[in-house]
C-alpha cells in the first residue's frame, strides 16, 4: 500500500474524558491504529465571541478509505455543535510502521 493511504486525523476535544471515549470507540472498532493525546490551548472565534480554552488534541492514524466511519462515530460521541477533524496524508512513513498499521487496521475487515 502507498505511503499517501496512511493519514494521522486530528481533532479536539473539550476534556479527557471524551477524547478518551472516542478513542476508544474508534479503536474498537478498528478504525485507527492509534490514538496519542496532547493537551493544548487553543483561541477560537465562536459566535463572534473570541474564546480561550484548555482542550485535548487526539491525533490517530488510519487510512484514508476510514475519514467518512470515524467522522459517524466523532459526531455520535463528541460534545461540540461544531468539531473539527482534519485528515492529513502521510506521505513518507517507515516501512515498519506501514506493516503494523497495515496489520492492525486490516483485521476487522478479514484482509488478513
Amino acid at each position: 500500500m502507498a505511503g499517501s493511504d496512511f493519514v494521522e486525523l486530528v481533532l479536539t476535544c473539550p476534556s479527557w474524558q471524551e477524547a478518551q471515549r472516542i478513542a476508544d470507540s474508534v479503536l474498537e472498532k478498528r478504525l485507527v491504529a492509534c490514538a496519542e493525546f496532547l493537551e493544548v490551548k487553543s483561541k477560537h472565534w465562536w459566535n463572534g465571541h473570541l474564546n480561550e480554552a484548555k482542550e485535548i488534541r487526539l491525533v490517530m492514524r488510519s487510512l484514508a478509505e476510514n475519514f467518512e466511519a470515524v467522522e459517524s462515530e466523532v459526531a455520535r460521541l463528541h460534545s461540540y455543535e461544531t468539531f473539527v477533524l482534519e485528515q492529513i496524508p502521510l506521505t513518507n512513513l517507515s516501512a515498519k510502521a506501514q506493516t503494523w498499521l497495515n496489520q492492525e487496521l486490516n483485521k476487522l475487515a478479514g484482509k488478513i
